[in-house]
């Protein structure tokens, strides 16, 4: 027995994002059901629905960032309870067998299981987003969502929140590091307030100071604008420990390399068109590395939602309705955004 909602989907590559409805599963003995309350609109979503990153098959429902109530639990439940607030981030299965599952990172699962556009395991059926009133999902992939955070402003870290808190911690940023973060974006400005929450220094590395004032806001004790001096960060050397590069137009790998202190990383989070061009001795000497991240493990993103709840950190936000979405795709494109754009569930 399926459960008909409505959503907002995609038709087409070239057609823009219109209303429909969706089945949802009859709930399995692990399940949760999840009332939606907010679904944030994250880049991919775009890049997805537009075939930019391949074919996919039509009709498609996006949305990886997801707040609301549980609803209603399946016979074998006992993480959630009917009442409670939950998210559902990037994934919403995996084989649950292999290393990486029993090391609690499921992302990196080679059978993991997209949030929309990927493959039920069991019955071989699409998954569909959240840009939809309802979503069922296995307890083992959704969160809980403290209280005391802003449930609106909470719903961009279920994937903005995520990719930057996992290489903040996986290269031990702590009290004392100094971080770069490169773009004040969507991500780029929730890297800037989880790196001043875990006490280091931080910089801002953007084209221009128009975003300065929030920066400084947010917690960057410094900025570089590098229309202002093309070279500017290569000026800064040896100074950082971590650089996180949120953007995907391409830089300067050699600049930033020389930037860092010995063992520091230069962490890719955006995905440039064009391949990165360095010598080895950029990364010999000082033994530099160039490494990326992607979001984490579902264990992670709990402990990334508790930290941001403890530290009062949440996404800078533009609360839309549905019939919005499509203008605030192009927006999105256009760089017009401060900082995500979430959806009013109600308004599906």
């Amino acid at each position: 027995m399926t459960n008909t909602v409505a959503c907002y989907q995609a038709v087409a590559a070239d057609a823009p994002l219109e209303k429909g409805s969706l089945e949802r599963r009859d709930l399995r003995p692990d399940d949760v059901r999840i009332e939606i309350e907010f679904a944030g609109i994250c880049h991919s979503d775009i890049h997805t629905v537009r075939e930019e990153w391949g074919k996919i098959t039509f009709p498609m429902v996006t949305g990886h960032e997801i707040i609301g109530r549980v609803t209603e639990v399946g016979s074998d439940v006992t993480k959630f309870t009917v009442g409670e607030r939950a998210g559902v981030g990037c994934l919403v299965d995996s084989c649950r067998e292999c290393e990486w599952c029993l090391a609690g990172e499921e992302n990196n699962c080679p059978n993991s299981v997209g949030t929309y556009n990927g493959i039920d395991r069991f019955d071989g059926t699409p998954t569909a987003g959240g840009y939809s009133t309802q979503i069922v999902v296995s307890e083992a992939f959704a969160i809980h969502i403290p209280e005391s955070l802003d449930a609106a402003a909470a719903t961009p870290l279920l994937c903005a929140g995520i990719t930057t808190y996992s290489p903040l911690r996986t290269w031990g940023v702590k009290e004392g590091s100094k971080v770069a973060v490169v773009g004040m974006g969507g991500l780029g400005h929730v890297a800037v307030k989880l790196a001043k929450a875990m006490g280091a220094d931080v910089t801002v590395i953007s084209q221009t100071r128009s975003k300065e004032e929030d920066g400084r806001r947010y917690g960057a004790t410094d900025w570089i604008a590098t229309t202002e001096d093309p070279d500017a960060v290569k000026k800064r050397r040896g100074e950082f420990d971590v650089i996180l590069n949120t953007v995907s137009a391409p830089i300067n790998v050699r600049h930033y390399l020389a930037a860092l202190r010995p063992h520091g990383a230069l962490v890719m989070l955006g995905l440039p068109m064009h391949n990165l061009e360095f010598n080895a001795a950029n990364v010999i000497l000082g033994r530099k590395s160039v490494t990326g991240s992607n979001i984490g493990g579902i264990r992670e993103t709990q402990e990334m939602i508790d930290f941001c709840a403890e530290h009062d950190v949440t996404a800078e936000i533009e609360l839309i309705n549905a019939d919005t979405i499509n203008e605030a795709y192009d927006r999105v494109v256009g760089s017009d955004v401060k900082y995500r754009f979430v959806i009013d569930a109600k308004t599906f």
